[in-house]
């Protein structure tokens, strides 16, 4: 499934090698986008898997029972143990929506 026409899931991440020093993600919804009834029961979770691509840490966001067009949530700055990715995650009524990932290295 993904996020209607006219919205924009980002995942913004920064810092210095392993060390994350701000993370947000959210829905960005804009023109047609922004008539439709938003998102009701969403969380936001935010991942971190090595480079063999095994997740070792998940953030689980808090599932808020509202109607939001624009969704958003931020995370605690981070130290990670391995090189690998960041992702964030959207689920709508406990069903994962879309995905963003960015690569974390050297």
């Amino acid at each position: 499934m993904k996020i209607p026409t006219g919205c924009a899931f980002t995942h913004i991440i920064r810092g210095d090698g392993k060390s994350i020093t701000y993370q947000n993600a959210g829905v960005d919804c804009g023109f047609v986008g922004a008539l439709n009834s938003g998102f009701c029961n969403w969380r936001i979770d935010f991942t971190y898997a090595d480079t063999n691509n095994r997740t070792y840490r998940t953030s689980r966001g808090r599932t808020h029972t509202e109607c939001k067009i624009d969704p958003m949530r931020n995370n605690a700055p981070q130290k990670l143990p391995h090189y690998g990715k960041a992702c964030a995650h959207l689920y709508v009524n406990g069903v994962r929506r879309v995905s963003q990932c960015h690569h974390i290295t050297k």
